[in-house]
């Protein structure tokens, strides 16, 4: 290998990274055409103009085993070896293929557009306790906290002799001043 290349450890690192992902019965030994053409995609070596998925999906059908549906570490460095002149067009073939190993060496795959749980502002504005008015507002104390069931219905109070009484403890007032 020339001088300030990329080792070879490096890339078989980033195959078997590549190789897991997604599947959680993968060994990192093998790596199916799905991600491969995330490892081409995240490493840049799809560019849209001398490679596309196409071209690396052809590449991936022709090393392959006839009858397997993933590649061993071995059949994608033959992968690489055709898909580095394509990539790096006017170079010889060992100065694209290092080329090709510099993208790849210590990439991990990129969790691009993954799904995060963000709060829009419609929501902020929707369960915000102290912009509620009318009945809804008797639901919440003044931290913003729920109430729970007394803030859900009226409960009656059946404390008294009679129900609904609204002259509750003024018996013994009464009394005294007669």
């Amino acid at each position: 290998m020339a001088e300030g290349s990329v080792s070879l450890a490096d890339v078989e690192n980033s195959f078997q990274k590549f190789a897991v992902h997604g599947d959680t019965k993968a060994t990192g030994k093998e790596m199916n055409g799905k991600n491969f053409v995330k490892l081409c995609k995240d490493c840049h070596i799809i560019d849209g103009k001398n490679v596309t998925t196409t071209d690396v999906d052809i590449v991936f059908s022709k090393v392959k085993a006839k009858s397997a549906r993933v590649v061993t570490f071995d059949q994608f460095n033959q992968a690489l070896m055709e898909l580095a002149p394509k990539r790096f067009k006017g170079k010889s073939k060992e100065e694209a293929v290092q080329q090709l190993y510099g993208l790849i060496a210590e990439k991990e795959p990129a969790n691009v557009g993954v799904t995060k749980a963000t709060k829009a502002s419609a929501v902020d504005r929707l369960t915000d306790t102290a912009k509620y008015t009318g009945s809804h507002k008797e639901r919440f104390d003044e931290t913003g906290k729920g109430k729970g069931k007394a803030g859900r219905e009226n409960i009656p109070d059946a404390s008294g002799y009679v129900a609904a009484y609204k002259g509750k403890g003024t018996y013994e007032d009464k009394v005294k001043e007669a």
